[in-house]
């Protein structure tokens, strides 16, 4: 998926920040959509999920973004508190619309 760019693929900093921050640990729950990104299930039942997989669904993300003429056409919205900086942060830098804290449904076809 890195296209065979040396600087796209998957590094051990990426690996260790993203064990920093904990985005390997999924919830205890796992649709049978979802068995295909997990690597294992701890012994108190929470499912650690495949960094690998992670970061090819994060580099095609990036792509679609990419792809977008314009940047206020992409909308990034969440609903969770420790979500919003995130987004702030992302639509800042990227010219991007966010929406931190309640989305009232409906809001892009009414």
């Amino acid at each position: 998926m890195s296209g065979g760019q040396d600087i796209l693929k998957l590094s051990e900093s990426d690996v260790s920040k993203m064990l920093a921050a904990g985005v390997h640990l999924g919830a205890k729950n796992c649709d049978f959509q979802m068995n295909q990104y997990v690597f294992k299930k701890k012994t108190d039942g929470t499912n650690i999920i495949n960094l690998k997989n992670t970061w090819e669904k994060l580099l095609l993300a990036a792509r679609v973004i990419v792809g977008i003429e314009n940047p206020a056409d992409v909308s990034v919205i969440t609903g969770k508190s420790y979500a919003q900086r995130a987004v702030l942060k992302f639509s800042h830098f990227t010219g991007s619309n966010s929406v931190a804290g309640r989305f009232t449904p409906g809001a892009f076809t009414n």
